[in-house]
């Protein structure tokens, strides 16, 4: 695989190699899938048997937690039965976090250390500190005594390192100087990176995880242009931590490392998610194969460049007029493609629409669609008053005017219509193809902006994303402030595929603040296609934080630290609370980034010890050693008495 050193969209960015035992990462290297296990790191019979498990779906670098030396210590017996077992070049990694004692003794059996610069040097306390530039240097020289001797220890035994900072566990001193920023996940990493290159030791990876992908993204990309802008160019591992389970887990995995995978960052990726380690791969595998595939597109002739003043370190969302109910102010609507499909009442329940003829009475869950796309068709019965169907021009110029019906444009049909006064006075879709869209175009566009005009902005290429930024940065170069749905018609692609494709592809361009709503095709069968790819654009709007409609949840993956079972305690407070829209939960096996994820959350679940429960109302801490079997109720008593709970409708 070729690197380019350039920041063409569609190219890798150029790293350096490190090596990790038999397994390169970085330079002309394939991107690298990675997992951790999740067994008590003491039992090396089950911890071996899990990575062997790992190892056999393609993982190809092991992580194993190491909180304490006597962990540490095992790790040589977990090293040694892989090695029986004909795995010699599968590296290994340990996971260190508080206990610098337990690092040194680790890479005397591992290939590579993960350490957290939040907690290997500093507290958390959620404590405010005022620094002097000398007291804030004096901190920094008690942090290189303390990690120096590990990194001259992983230079001497040819050791690679990463450096993993998360967004969850930064510490007070970083909180109290950069805040709970971007920023400061980098400052945090670099702190210790230049500790590494005074020593003149470089076979480091960096990372920058966080469970919002919106906080992760911005950070990564801070992270490569610092480096760039340095003459550095150090290997990045990507991920998105405690990204949950199910689909949630894989959308919101697929918005933060697909998009930078598209963007030509990340030299090796994890996904997190609360299920056995080895259903990780498969997901990982497809995030790289989809941008493998992106990467052999031809470039865009005419892909347009940012505009000034844009910031890919902050979001702020495009500025466009209101149409109906697309755009200005208004929540990123969500369309469906309703051609070849049933255009009955009934045939809207998948869509989120519930029609109840005894009471001839429309009902719309939380996750309901706003747009249907039903081609030269007229509905048969009375839309609700929420929703507006659009057909083709040609179909709806030639009926009597039906109520909530509007036209979907072609480009030479607009033109006629506009000299002829034609629109539609209320609301009109213009269908855009982003892959051919020049800035002659554009500025057209730019001198429609008075009509009451959406446009639907279309991609066939397999860049999509970088396809329609460069569309998006067009209009804007132009002057056009017409709303933008975004959409792509996957075809009969497998559902995970287009599920991971299309968070990439729409997720990436929402967190720019690109889009007033999503629009997704694909051949997927007639009603759970439909309703697939209803939970499929919401998933995508939820998970960058655009359009919330249901319960959020920041669940890790687990490791040997868990201290209760994950995935079982996850699905029973899923099951009694994931009619809370909005809420977002945090359950979290230990305190490692437990106490710092609380602060992203609403209220927190925390393993705080054997059989033992801590719940956080945001990062404040509510209630101690709550035996187990009591905590989820608990949970519930503690949502309810600060107002938020509801009790769920009837199924």
């Amino acid at each position: 695989m070729t690197l380019s050193t350039e920041s063409s969209p569609t190219a890798r960015q150029a790293t350096r190699s490190v090596s990790i035992g038999g397994v390169t990462v970085g330079g002309d290297a394939d991107i690298v899938l990675q997992s951790m296990t999740t067994a008590d790191t003491m039992d090396i019979e089950a911890t071996v048997a899990e990575s062997l498990r790992m190892i056999d779906a393609g993982c190809q670098i092991v992580r194993i937690t190491a909180p304490s030396k006597k962990e540490a210590e095992a790790l040589g017996e977990i090293r040694a039965r892989l090695d029986a077992a004909g795995h010699t070049g599968v590296p290994l990694v340990a996971d260190i976090h508080f206990t610098p004692n337990a690092a040194e003794i680790a890479a005397d059996h591992v290939e590579k250390i993960r350490v957290n610069p939040g907690n290997y040097a500093d507290k958390k306390k959620f404590e405010t500190h005022d620094y002097t530039p000398e007291t804030y240097a004096a901190e920094l020289e008690r942090i290189r005594e303390r990690f120096t001797p590990l990194v001259r220890k992983c230079k001497a035994l040819g050791r690679a390192m990463r450096i993993g900072t998360n967004h969850g566990s930064l510490s007070d001193r970083i909180l109290s100087h950069y805040g709970d920023t971007p920023l400061g996940m980098v400052e945090s990493a670099m702190e210790f990176l230049n500790i590494c290159r005074d020593e003149d030791y470089h076979d480091v990876v960096l990372s920058m995880k966080a469970s919002n992908p919106q906080v992760m993204v911005q950070a990564y990309r801070m992270l490569a242009d610092r480096m760039r802008a340095s003459g550095m160019a150090y290997p990045l591992h990507l991920g998105v931590t405690e990204a949950g389970e199910g689909e949630d887990g894989r959308i919101k995995s697929a918005v933060g490392i697909g998009t930078l995978l598209a963007e030509g960052l990340g030299d090796t990726i994890r996904v997190s998610l609360t299920e056995p380690p080895e259903a990780e791969i498969p997901v990982a595998r497809m995030l790289v194969e989809l941008a493998e595939a992106a990467r052999k597109e031809a470039p865009l002739a005419h892909a347009e460049t940012p505009p000034d003043g844009f910031d890919q370190y902050s979001y702020v969302r495009r500025q466009s007029k209101e149409v109906g109910p697309v755009g200005g102010g208004e929540v990123p609507v969500v369309c469906h493609d309703l051609e070849g499909r049933p255009l009955t009442a009934a045939g809207l329940y998948a869509t989120g629409h519930r029609y109840q003829a005894d009471l001839d009475k429309w009902e719309a869950e939380d996750a309901a669609c706003d747009l249907l796309l039903v081609g030269d068709r007229t509905c048969g019965f009375a839309l609700p008053g929420w929703i507006r169907a659009v057909q083709h021009a040609e179909a709806w110029q030639a009926a009597a005017p039906v109520e909530r019906h509007h036209p979907l444009w072609a480009w030479d049909a607009y033109l006629l219509a506009r000299s002829e006064q034609g629109l539609d006075a209320a609301f009109n879709m213009l269908s855009v193809d982003a892959d051919t869209l020049n800035a002659e175009r554009a500025g057209q566009l730019a001198q429609w902006s008075e009509d009451p005009t959406a446009l639907l902005l279309s991609s066939g290429r397999a860049d999509a994303l970088n396809t329609l930024r460069s569309a998006v940065h067009l209009l804007d170069k132009a002057g056009c402030n017409l709303p933008v749905i975004l959409h792509r018609n996957y075809g009969a692609a497998a559902a995970e595929r287009i599920q991971l494709q299309a968070s990439t592809e729409m997720g990436g361009m929402l967190l720019d603040g690109f889009g007033d709503g999503l629009c997704l095709s694909a051949d997927v069968g007639v009603d759970g296609g439909l309703q697939f790819l209803n939970r499929t654009a919401f998933g995508i709007l939820q998970a960058t934080r655009t359009r919330i409609s249901r319960t959020e949840y920041i669940s890790c993956p687990s490791c040997g630290r868990t201290l209760f079972d994950l995935q079982e305690t996850t699905a029973r407070i899923r099951a009694v609370t994931d009619h809370l829209k909005g809420v977002k939960i945090g359950i979290m096996g230990c305190i490692v980034n437990g106490p710092g994820e609380m602060a992203d959350a609403d209220y927190g679940y925390v393993g705080t010890g054997p059989g033992k429960i801590t719940l956080y109302k945001e990062k404040e801490v509510v209630q101690r050693n709550i035996p187990e079997d009591e905590a989820v109720d608990a949970l519930i008593e503690l949502i309810r008495e600060h107002g938020d709970w509801v009790e769920a409708p009837e199924r």
